[in-house]
């Protein structure tokens, strides 16, 4: 069975966004979800595909749509996450959003990548919370941002 990863950005309150965008710039947080993705599936919600616009080059782009005549060229559609899932053939994958999206997987998911942000931003979406009991963190690096003056952290949690 594949294992799947989280991967998000939140700023103090859990927020991920507001009408469908990043209600934030972080090149850094950019760069990292780059990096650590590249060369992974990666599944998301029609809305978090349309909001990004066009698939992630070198990822194998997937979209959960209960829309089953919904498609784009260079991405994959399925039901759910369990059938996307299904599909993996063994490959692990990251889980990029949105909101809907995250609920649903962070019972399937065996790890969570959170960027963490210090502060507060205008946000209509929300990241489920991580309980304490279901989730260890293994990994933290802090970082500043002299650019958008942010401190944030790369944060790994393990399923427990």
């Amino acid at each position: 069975m594949s294992s799947m990863t989280i991967i998000v950005a939140t700023d103090s309150q859990s927020g991920i966004g507001i009408n469908n965008t990043l209600p934030w710039h972080l090149p850094e947080d950019l760069a990292h979800f780059k990096r650590t993705t590249s060369g992974h599936p990666i599944i998301m919600g029609r809305k978090t595909f349309e909001s990004i616009g066009r698939p992630l080059p070198n990822r194998r782009n997937i979209v959960i749509s209960r829309n089953l005549a919904w498609q784009h060229e260079g991405v994959e559609t399925y039901p759910s996450i369990t059938a996307a899932q299904a599909a993996l053939d063994g490959q692990d994958a990251f889980i990029i959003g949105g909101a809907q999206i995250y609920q649903q997987a962070l019972p399937l998911a065996d790890k969570l990548i959170v960027t963490e942000i210090a502060q507060a931003f205008a946000c209509d979406a929300f990241f489920p919370a991580i309980a304490p009991e279901a989730w260890r963190e293994t990994q933290r690096e802090e970082h500043f941002s002299e650019q958008k003056q942010l401190h944030y952290a790369f944060v790994t949690y393990e399923k427990i």
